[in-house]
């Protein structure tokens, strides 16, 4: 098995950027969902509820600025966007915390999956597609450690998938069918939930290996 993709939300609930080699820490990949989006009441605003989001992208700059659409994430420009979308008051926030995510840090997706799923698997949302898989075996992983290079890789359990699944990543048209299908097909879950156990740096290509023992054991501050 090996990494197939990387991706990083530096904004969460929008579209992430694609990375050819990454920095792996406690809280996942480096950079990624440090920024947000708050209402006017101070309420995190995801596309849940307001899918727009999707068409707008978050990325890292050379020296580790979070940018939107190419733009400083605190810039005049980004701000009149966001209260476009969700209204009079509500602004972007960097929080660096680890209750920024809203399961685990870190989201592993298989191609495995991802085929018998017969979708865009952006729609997944995953920091780390791993190729070489077959079919669902995914699903057999919980309990057990990913190890790539010197970053160990704790697997606690799938990923249960909500509606943003049924946005089209590039056009946000919503199909709710899809949705539903995840729930008919896949008891409602699909990837999975990851946490770090050893940090360290990944790549495009870089050999994946599973691997069990006491060492798989949940995050200590993570609750099962």
């Amino acid at each position: 098995m090996k990494i197939a993709e990387i991706w990083r939300y530096p904004v969460k609930t929008m579209a992430g950027e694609k990375l050819e080699r990454v920095a792996v820490g406690p809280l996942g990949i480096e950079g990624d969902r440090v920024v947000h989006v708050e209402d006017a009441k101070g309420r995190v605003i995801t596309s849940r509820s307001h899918p727009r989001f999707l068409g707008h992208k978050g990325s890292l700059s050379p020296h580790g600025r979070v940018l939107v659409d190419g733009r400083p994430w605190d810039s005049p420009g980004v701000a009149a966007d966001v209260m476009n979308i969700v209204g009079p008051g509500a602004r972007l926030v960097r929080y660096d915390g680890a209750e920024r995510f809203d399961v685990l840090p870190l989201l592993v997706a298989t191609d495995g999956a991802i085929a018998a799923f017969g979708h865009d698997g952006r729609r997944l949302r995953p920091n780390i597609v791993v190729g070489g898989v077959e079919g669902l075996s995914e699903r057999e992983w919980p309990g057990a450690c990913l190890r790539i290079g010197t970053v160990l890789i704790g697997v606690q359990d799938l990923r249960q998938r909500c509606i943003m699944t049924s946005y089209d990543p590039d056009t946000q048209v919503q199909d709710k069918e899809i949705t539903r299908g995840i729930y008919q097909r896949f008891d409602g879950t699909l990837a999975l939930n990851c946490f770090i156990i050893e940090g360290g740096e990944i790549a495009l290509g870089d050999e994946v290996r599973l691997v069990r023992g006491r060492s798989c054991a949940g995050p200590e501050g993570f609750i099962e």
